[in-house]
């Protein structure tokens, strides 16, 4: 009889048998997920993979699983990659998945719709996230190939339109198994970098599968976690991937993207030209506004003054004409003193003024004669104040007055 052995050797002799088989180490297995579970507490992820024909148990261990870039559905067809052998305490023959994507056009869109909702609903797509890029950057920050076209573009059309802008390359693998922790790490690096003021995610046109590592749920988060600005530039125009809904700005081209990043230094140079010629415009507009206000001002000035002259020679006219009527007034005044004194000199001169007291005259041919020229036998006529007579000088006297002495 031989000899026995139990099932520990058993299972662990399996084990090895399997280890030694090379095709079981390296596998790509192609099935369709179902009793998909993610344990809570260790993160491990348990799957069967099956086809029409059969299944098989799947493990993926919480290193791994923290590496994929969507969630796993059921139902979901996905390529697995990893290696088959035995659980020895179970003696279960199981597939450890090391990497995992989705395989065909409908699994890779459950995949995608499934992390699209997920994020949109945490408003990681909202639209107030978007910050504006800074107009003019100093440095920006790439995360790309080394190696890539893409990194030859940004540099080309960086060159061109803005050659004082410094780029800061964080080279990163884009495709492959460690594509998702490297543009992590390197997305990670620049947003703690103090240099870069945006960060610039992109890689060049490929298939849908090269490209399917940018629907990433870790890239994306880590995107947008950032404390700058992001852009991504992943693919063509027709390429639409989930970093590029969570990032703040998505040109369609790596090149588009250099473009947006920087502005146009011939265009900057027009519109200073347009500025200066709008500043010299402006300058001289001001300064003819100015002196427009300045002559205004002066021919206001010079005809206050006139006004004020025009006033001092009223006032002085009105002071002259009140002195005019004034001395008249009092020229007028004198006259009419002056005249009223000759009125009564020629009064008191007047030889008929003594008629009125009582007094004659004495005529001789109209004339008024001196009794003393009169001679005897001559005809005279004697005029009082109310009558006059006809007279005959019988004879002439000499009156003798004696003068009055002072005693």
């Amino acid at each position: 009889m031989a000899d026995f052995i139990n099932v520990t050797t058993l299972n662990h002799l399996a084990k090895n048998v399997l280890a030694q088989c090379e095709p079981l180490n390296d596998l790509i297995v192609c099935g369709e997920v179902s009793g998909f579970t993610r344990h809570y507490k260790s993160g491990h992820l348990y799957f069967t993979l099956k086809d029409e024909n059969a299944s098989v148990k799947c493990v993926m261990f919480r290193n791994q699983a923290r590496l994929l870039n969507f969630e796993p559905q059921n139902g979901m067809l996905v390529l697995a990659y990893g290696h088959a052998t035995i659980y020895e305490r179970d003696g279960a023959f199981q597939l450890y998945v090391d990497y995992m994507r989705p395989f065909g056009a409908g699994a890779a869109q459950m995949a995608f719709d499934a992390l699209y909702k997920k994020l949109e609903a945490e408003g990681l797509f909202a639209p107030e996230r978007k910050r504006p890029l800074p107009p003019v950057p100093h440095c920006i920050g790439v995360v790309t190939s080394k190696t890539g076209a893409a990194w030859q573009d940004v540099q080309n059309v960086i060159g061109r339109r803005w050659p004082m802008v410094k780029l800061l390359l964080a080279p990163v693998n884009v495709q492959g198994l460690e594509a998702e922790r490297s543009i992590v790490a390197g997305i990670r690096a620049l947003d703690r970098d103090p240099r870069p003021e945006l960060i610039l995610v992109t890689r060049g046109g490929g298939s849908k599968e090269d490209l399917w590592i940018f629907n990433s749920e870790r890239i994306a988060r880590e995107a947008a976690a950032c404390h700058k600005p992001v852009v991504s530039a992943v693919g063509h125009e027709i390429d639409t991937t989930i970093l590029d809904y969570v990032v703040d700005l998505r040109a369609p081209t790596p090149s588009a993207a250099a473009e947006l990043c920087v502005p146009d230094q011939a265009e900057v140079l027009q519109k200073i030209s347009v500025l200066q010629r709008n500043i010299q415009n402006n300058i001289q507009n001001h300064i003819q506004i100015c002196y427009n206000k300045y002559t205004m001002a002066s021919v206001r000035q010079a005809y206050q003054h006139q006004v004020q002259k025009t006033a001092r020679f009223a006032q002085e006219l009105k002071r002259a004409s009140s002195l005019i009527q004034q001395a008249q007034r009092h020229q007028i005044a004198l006259s009419d003193s002056a005249l009223s004194a000759a009125a009564a000199l020629a009064e008191s001169l007047n030889p008929y003024g003594i008629l009125a007291r009582g007094y004659t005259i004495v005529k001789r041919g109209g004339e008024v004669r001196p009794v003393e020229d009169l001679l005897p036998g001559q005809q005279i006529q004697v005029q009082g104040d109310c009558a006059e007579a006809d007279c005959l000088v019988q004879s002439v006297r000499e009156i003798h007055r004696q003068e009055n002495k002072g005693i």
